[in-house]
C-alpha cells in the first residue's frame, strides 16, 4: 500500500540511489509498481533511464514500457537494440507488441520479426497493417475459443490451458468450425453454472465489430455494453481478435483527451514536450487566422456605428480594434491553461518537466504573439492611417505575450494553493486577458497616436 506523501519520498530515494548507481536504482524499482517506476523514470534525463531501464530484468521491462507514456517510450525504444527488444516482445500482448515494433527503428524491427518464429512475425505483421485509429488497430490476437458442442468444464480447461495468453483470462467466445462467433462466456457464467452444462445452453449473445470499424465506435460499445471482451471478426465474419475493456476505456480518454485540446485550439502533439515549439506554432496559428479575420470584420462593422469626423485616428478607432487584441489573447491564454490544467491533473507538471513546460509554453505564445503582430501591424497600416497599425501590431505582440505568461503561471499559482485549476483558471484567466489586453492596447494606441 502507497500512502499519500510516501510516494515522492519514495522517488526521492530513487534518485539519490540513482546518483550512486544505476543498478542500485534498478534494484531499488524492483519492489515498485510499474507506474511508478515509469513515473520517476520520466523525471530523470535520457541517458539515466536508459542506464536504469537496461538493469531492469525483461519482464520489467516490458511492464514498464506498458505504463510508459510516449516520450519515456521514445527515449528507451531508440535505444534498444534487436536483442532487447525482442525479449520484452515476448512479454507482452500481440497489440502492445505490434504498437512496439511500429515505434522501433525499421531495421531492428526487421531483424526482430526474423528472428521470431514465422507465425508469429505474420500476425504482428497483419496487427501493424492495419490502420491505428480502427478496431483492428488496437485488437489483441490472444483469446480463448471453445467450439459449440462443448461444456462448461472445457471452457474452464481452455482457460487453464490459454490463459496466459489470452487478453482476457475468463472470456471465452464459443466458435463454429469457420471460427465464426456463436456466443459468450462471460465470467459470471464459467463462475456459478455447473462443469457439465453445454455452452450454447451458458452461452449469451457475442457482440462483435468489423476489423474496420473507428476504435472510438468500438470503445464506445465496450463501455455501453460493460462488455469484459468485444470481439473483433474479418470481412468473412470470422473472430481474428479482442478488444479489452482496458483497452476501450485508453481509447475513449485519448479520444476525449483530444477533443478537448482541439476546442481549445490546441493539439494533442503540444503534450509533454514531445513537438517543437515551432511545430505547436503552426498548430495554434489557424485557429489565430480565423480570430484576425473574425476581428477585422468586427472593427469594419463597428467603423458604421463609431465612425467621428476628422482626420487621422481618434478614440473610435481604437475601440474598434479592441476585441481583436483581446481575442487573440484569450485564445493563446487559454490555449496555454488548457495543456497546463491538463498536466496537472494527470500528474504530469513535476520538478524538471513543470519549469520545461511552462518556459515551452511561454515561448510558444512569444513566437505567436510575434507573427500576429508582424500580419495585423501591416494589415491595419494598409487599412487605416496614421500609426494605428503600428499600435495594433505592438499591442497584439505584448497583449498575446501577457495572455501567455498568466495562461502558464495561474494553473500553477491555484495548484500550489491548492485550489482545483480546473474551476478557478478558466474565469479568472478570461479575466486577466481581457483587461490587460484591454489596457495594454490602449496604452500603446495613445502613447503612439498621440506623439
Amino acid at each position: 500500500m502507497v500512502q499519500a506523501g510516501k510516494e515522492d519520498k519514495n522517488a526521492g530515494e530513487f534518485r539519490s540511489l540513482l546518483e550512486t548507481s544505476p543498478g542500485q536504482a534498478a534494484r531499488y524499482l524492483e519492489g515498485v509498481h510499474a507506474a511508478d517506476r515509469a513515473q520517476w523514470l520520466r523525471d530523470v534525463g535520457a541517458e539515466d533511464a536508459w542506464r536504469v531501464f537496461g538493469e531492469l530484468r525483461t519482464e520489467d521491462q516490458a511492464e514498464l514500457i506498458e505504463y510508459a507514456d510516449d516520450d519515456l517510450r521514445a527515449v528507451l525504444i531508440v535505444r534498444m537494440s534487436a536483442g532487447d527488444l525482442r525479449g520484452v516482445l515476448d512479454e507482452l500482448p500481440s497489440d502492445e507488441a505490434a504498437d512496439l515494433l511500429g515505434e522501433a527503428d525499421t531495421r531492428v524491427a526487421e531483424d526482430v520479426l526474423a528472428a521470431i518464429d514465422s507465425e508469429t512475425a505474420q500476425e504482428l505483421r497483419e496487427l501493424a497493417a492495419h490502420e491505428p485509429d480502427t478496431a483492428g488497430g488496437i485488437m489483441a490476437t490472444e483469446f480463448v475459443t471453445v467450439g459449440p458442442d462443448e461444456r462448461v468444464g472445457d471452457a474452464v480447461k481452455a482457460i487453464r490451458k490459454q490463459g496466459d495468453d489470452a487478453e482476457e483470462e475468463l472470456a471465452v467466445f464459443v466458435v463454429d468450425d469457420e471460427g465464426k462467433p456463436l456466443g459468450f462466456l462471460p465470467d459470471r457464467v464459467l463462475l456459478s453454472q455447473p462443469i457439465h452444462t453445454p455452452v450454447l445452453e451458458a452461452m449469451v449473445e457475442p457482440i462483435t465489430v468489423g476489423v474496420a470499424q473507428d476504435q472510438e465506435e468500438a470503445a464506445r460499445l465496450v463501455e455501453k455494453y460493460g462488455l469484459l471482451s468485444l470481439g473483433v471478426v474479418d470481412e468473412g465474419g470470422s473472430l481474428i481478435g479482442v478488444i479489452s475493456a482496458d483497452d476501450a476505456a485508453e481509447v475513449l480518454a485519448e479520444e476525449a483527451e483530444e477533443d478537448l485540446l482541439r476546442m481549445a485550439g490546441a493539439s494533442v502533439e503540444s503534450l509533454h514536450g514531445r513537438a517543437t515549439v515551432l511545430r505547436r506554432v503552426r498548430n495554434r496559428l489557424p485557429l489565430m487566422g480565423i480570430t484576425v479575420l473574425s476581428g477585422l470584420l468586427s472593427a469594419k462593422v463597428l467603423r458604421w456605428f463609431l465612425e467621428a469626423p476628422g482626420e487621422g485616428a481618434g478614440t473610435s478607432d481604437i475601440l474598434r480594434y479592441l476585441p481583436l487584441i483581446i481575442g487573440l489573447a484569450g485564445n493563446v491564454g487559454v490555449q496555454s491553461s488548457t495543456i497546463l490544467v491538463r498536466a496537472i491533473a494527470m500528474g504530469e507538471l513535476e520538478g524538471p518537466r513543470q519549469r520545461a513546460m511552462l518556459r515551452s509554453e511561454t515561448l510558444v505564445g512569444v513566437v505567436i504573439g510575434f507573427i500576429c503582430g508582424l500580419l495585423l501591424a501591416g494589415v491595419v497600416s494598409l487599412l487605416e492611417p496614421g500609426q494605428l497599425g503600428l499600435a495594433v501590431g505592438i499591442a497584439t505582440a505584448a497583449a498575446i505575450l501577457c495572455a501567455a505568461l498568466m495562461g502558464t503561471s495561474v494553473p500553477v499559482v491555484c495548484m500550489r494553493m491548492g485550489i482545483d485549476p480546473a474551476i478557478v483558471a478558466g474565469p479568472f484567466l478570461i479575466c486577466l486577458s481581457d483587461v490587460s489586453g484591454s489596457v495594454l492596447f490602449v496604452a500603446v494606441a495613445k502613447a503612439l497616436l498621440q506623439a
